[in-house]
This record gives structure tokens, C-alpha cells and sequence, in this order.
């Protein structure tokens, strides 16, 4: 919330609804002129909807950013805050399949509608491209026999299930690290599932078409792949590669970075939530 540095009749977009408690503290801090729009792909989401005539939700993923602000009058706004990854609502409903730590069906959805699971990802991607999504999704060492593996697996009986995938690749999993590894691995289904790299790009882009001049723009990210390419936009206005200057020396940059470095969680937040531990909050201000 400080990080948005909220005017209290301005215009914000909370492009990640999920629960709605980010949405819940920037209407607190809104005036009667004020503007919240929210986007959220889950449909699950709807069920947390806030009644107040200041809110706007829009059932999009945020990679659809500029059109559905520009689609309801909102451009420039105050204000964009990102929360990635998945909720805690997600992981905690079994059925999803999100989880390591129930027995569901490998779905990953985010978007309910959307046709790709994780269930079809494992049974029916070449082992070449299990091989890429685990090697650069899921940053694992041994991605290849991983890979090789599942396809194996898969042979004899389809691979429907996180019980299923957890016995197909046993043999993989080094000791003692089980729980971080199969993060890793479904870590990897999940952003393949979801294209969540290439939305997140998408949606960074828009940014600086949606922002007023002064607007800030806060995400927060959990796990390196994502911190990156947020880390990089800010500083370089661009995912990879040097930031470009022009011949007297200044550069084209649309943003500013507020905080120095990334703001990660105290001991005590992370006492009372052990979720956050991984969280990296980046703030930024249109130049």
C-alpha cells in the first residue's frame, strides 16, 4: 500500500483480484472519487467480489491489461499493483491440483475455461519439450532424465494424477529434497499450463501505456524466473540485454525504481505467514 503511495481520488488496477485483500486495503484508502478496477481469469475469484460502487471487476487475465482499462475508461491510471503466482485459495483447494501436497487431478488451471492441464502437458508433450519446460521452468538439474522418465511412464499407464506423477518420477526425486523438487516440478507444469512468463511480459509492456506520469507500479514475484524479468523492465525498459542510450547520454527507460533492490519479508511476517518467505516486492514510478 505504500508502495502505490495512493491519492485518494485517483484511479488503481489490482490486476491479480485472487482473494481480494489487496483490492479490501486500496478502497480503504480511497476517497468517494476514487476508481479500483480489478482483473482476475479465475472464476473462483467471483465469490470474493467487494459491493462498493468504487470497484470494477473484469474476469480477464491481466495480460488483456490495456484493452479492458481503455474498454472502460481508465487509462491513465494512479496506480498498478501485481501479486504473481498463485493464491493461496488455489493452493489450497485440492481439486486444482496445484499442490504438492493433496491427490487431485493434474489440472493447473488458472483460467477454467482454458483447454491446456497439466494432465495433457505429461502425457502428451514430446520429451524434448518436458525436457525444456522442466530445464528452464523449473530451473532442475536433471530436467533431461526427468523428462525421459515420464515418457517412459506413460507407456504403460496415463499419467492422471499428482499421486501418478509422484510415483512415475520416484526414482528421480534426490533424497531429502523431495518437497523442494516436486515445487520444482510443478512449478514448471504451472507456468507452462498457464503461459505465465509470456502474460507477465505482455502485461509489463502495457504498463507504461497505462500509467499517468507520477503513477507507481508495485509487483510482487515468487520465484527468480518472474523476479527477473520484472528486475529487468524496471531497470532497462526491456527483459534482456543492456539499457540503450541515446548519443547525449540519456536513456529510454520508462520507469523509475523506488526501492533499491528488491523488499523482501521480515522474520516476523514470515512467522505469521510462512508463504511470504519467498515474496520479492519491487515498486517503480513512471518516468
Amino acid at each position: 500500500m505504500e508502495g502505490l503511495n495512493i491519492n485518494p481520488s485517483g484511479t488503481y488496477v489490482d490486476v491479480t483480484f485472487g482473494g481480494g485483500g489487496h483490492s479490501a486495503g486500496i478502497l480503504k484508502r480511497l476517497g468517494k472519487n476514487g476508481r479500483l478496477f480489478a482483473f482476475d481469469q479465475d472464476a473462483d475469484a467471483r465469490q470474493n467480489l467487494i459491493d462498493d460502487e468504487r470497484f470494477t471487476f473484469i474476469d480477464q487475465n491481466f495480460r488483456f491489461l490495456k484493452n479492458f482499462c481503455r474498454l472502460h475508461g481508465a487509462i491513465p491510471v494512479d496506480g498498478i499493483l501485481a501479486d504473481l503466482g498463485v493464491s493461496s485459495y488455489q493452493f489450497d483447494q485440492a481439486d486444482r491440483g496445484f499442490s504438492i501436497r493433496f491427490d487431485a487431478e493434474l489440472d493447473m488451471r488458472m483460467d477454467q475455461q482454458a483447454t491446456l492441464t497439466a494432465k495433457e502437458v505429461l502425457n502428451n508433450y514430446t520429451e524434448a519439450d518436458l525436457h525444456r519446460i522442466f530445464g528452464v521452468y523449473g530451473e532442475i538439474q536433471n530436467a533431461k532424465s526427468l523428462a525421459n522418465t515420464i515418457v517412459a511412464a506413460r507407456l504403460n499407464t496415463p499419467i492422471v494424477t499428482v499421486a501418478d506423477l509422484k510415483q512415475a518420477i520416484a526414482n528421480r526425486i534426490p533424497k531429502g529434497k523431495e518437497n523442494k523438487y516436486l515445487a520444482q516440478v510443478f512449478q514448471a507444469l504451472r507456468i507452462e499450463v498457464n503461459q505465465e512468463l509470456e502474460a507477465l511480459k505482455e502485461f509489463l509492456t502495457q504498463t507504461e501505456t497505462v500509467l499517468a506520469k507520477g503513477g507507481r507500479l508495485v509487483v510482487m514475484s515468487y520465484h527468480s524466473l518472474e523476479d527477473r524479468l520484472v528486475k529487468n523492465y524496471i531497470a532497462k525498459g526491456k527483459f534482456s540485454g543492456e539499457l540503450e542510450k541515446d548519443v547525449y547520454g540519456n536513456d529510454s527507460r520508462p520507469f523509475e525504481a523506488v526501492s533499491r533492490g528488491a523488499i523482501t519479508a521480515s522474520d516476523e511476517e514470515i512467522a505469521i505467514n510462512n508463504r511470504a518467505r519467498s515474496a520479492k516486492l519491487r515498486i517503480a514510478v513512471k518516468k
